[in-house]
């Protein structure tokens, strides 16, 4: 990496109350290392850093599914009756994997495009488009190398393709097709965010381009790099985007600017976007993101730079659009999802929340969300210690899924514990 590691993020000298002051003690630890230690087929998990009491807090074991060497994304595929769910499994150095959560079967699907693997590149996001029922397409993202004169610089891309043979042991893709990429292309090898989601009516899709350790291309409208990204499905941008009337071309895709590292997507119930990105040496952030409004990375931060300089906070500069949640120390959120009830019910005290897993916190958050009618605001409800630092977390159904990072790292389903 060209710029100081994540896991050298520290406390900036701001009020931090006690619950929080606990929580940093128990999880300020490295970010960004590849590093991961097994942990036992089955633990228990029980440990509150938040407002909760412990009587009230759902606690959970955790079940060994499968084995993975460096994953990085998953998503679910649909499902029939009651069957378990198979989950779309992507790995950095460039594999994907269809998995049966029912016997932690692995089947590798064929055809992937080569990937730039290395420091945080490689194989990144995959999601299934909102037909996939009948089209069969999925969209991946990944890093890709250079040529001619951008040899030995990278960016991150984005393509959509069929995948066909599902239900044969020799699953491939077919059809590739190019939908983005991020312009300019840049050395190092962190940053790339790569973060994939489709609204809920399925019409748009959102990509989070990370600024790739630059800083100032974040505000840079010449360049899509720290910004969340606005596409039709084909790639094509559409008219209501923000940034239409901007003399730069290439604004015309962004749906909002001022972004870190943006590596977890949601839409709520009630259709709106929230995002978190990694800080500096503190200040993660947990952010709604609205249509055209600049997020002040890095002319703003609650974190400082790596060599210890201050950064403006954001209440400095209120034309800028602030956090919801600050963390600091860090968190270190690696993506998130929202937990719903369907056929299944683990963690009803979870409804509505986000589930963010985190690398340097070694820890699963659950969120509570800013209520619709602004009476609640959103705020870390739960915390708990895995072990060991989480690379991806998925709801489905009304059960959950944890991936941990690094080699040999683990697919956890997490069982509910019932009360005695």
């Amino acid at each position: 990496m060209n710029a100081m590691p994540i896991d050298s993020k520290m406390s900036k000298n701001k009020k931090v109350s006690l619950p929080l002051m606990v929580a940093a003690l128990l999880f300020s630890t490295a970010a960004c290392s590849e590093s991961a230690t097994p942990v036992a087929n089955t633990q228990d998990v029980d440990i509150s850093t938040s407002e909760q009491t412990e009587d009230s807090k759902p606690s959970f074991t955790t079940q060994v599914i499968a084995t993975f060497n460096e994953p990085w994304a998953m998503t679910a595929l649909p499902t029939a009756d009651n069957e378990s769910p198979k989950l779309l499994v992507t790995q950095k150095t460039g594999e994907l994997f269809v998995v049966d959560t029912a016997t932690g079967s692995k089947t590798a699907v064929a055809g992937i495009p080569a990937v730039a693997y290395g420091g945080q590149g490689g194989l990144g996001d995959v999601i299934l488009a909102p037909d996939f029922s009948t089209s069969k397409q999925i969209y991946l993202s990944y890093a890709e190398a250079g040529t001619g004169g951008n040899s030995g610089k990278f960016g991150a891309k984005v393509i959509k393709a069929a995948l066909t043979g599902l239900d044969t042991e020799t699953p491939s893709l077919q059809a590739l097709m190019p939908i983005w990429e991020q312009a300019p292309k840049v050395r190092g090898q962190g940053h790339y965010s790569h973060r994939l989601l489709f609204s809920p009516d399925g019409q748009y899709l959102y990509i989070s381009s990370g600024d790739r350790q630059q800083k100032a291309p974040a505000q840079d409208m010449s360049g899509n790099l720290g910004k969340i990204i606005r596409l039709h499905p084909d790639g094509s941008v559409p008219k209501d985007n923000p940034f239409t009337e901007d003399k730069h071309e290439i604004a015309k895709q962004f749906w909002s600017i001022g972004h870190r590292n943006v590596l977890g997507m949601v839409f709520d119930d009630a259709g709106r976007l929230w995002a978190h990105e990694m800080g500096p040496r503190g200040g993660d952030e947990f952010n709604l993101i609205k249509k055209g409004r600049n997020y002040g990375w890095p002319v703003v931060s609650n974190g400082r730079n790596y060599n210890g300089t201050d950064i403006p906070d954001h209440d400095t500069r209120p034309d800028f659009a602030a956090p919801h949640i600050t963390w600091t120390p860090v968190i270190s959120p690696s993506s998130m999802s929202i937990y719903a009830s369907g056929r299944h019910n683990d963690f009803p005290a979870w409804q509505g929340y986000a589930l963010i897993s985190g690398l340097s916190s070694q820890a699963l958050m659950v969120v509570r969300l800013d209520s619709n009618n602004g009476s609640e605001k959103a705020g870390e409800r739960y915390r708990y210690d895995m072990g060991e630092r989480m690379r991806s977390v998925l709801a489905v159904d009304g059960r959950v899924w944890l991936l941990e990072d690094g080699k040999d790292a683990k697919l956890l389903q997490l069982v509910r514990r019932q009360p005695l």
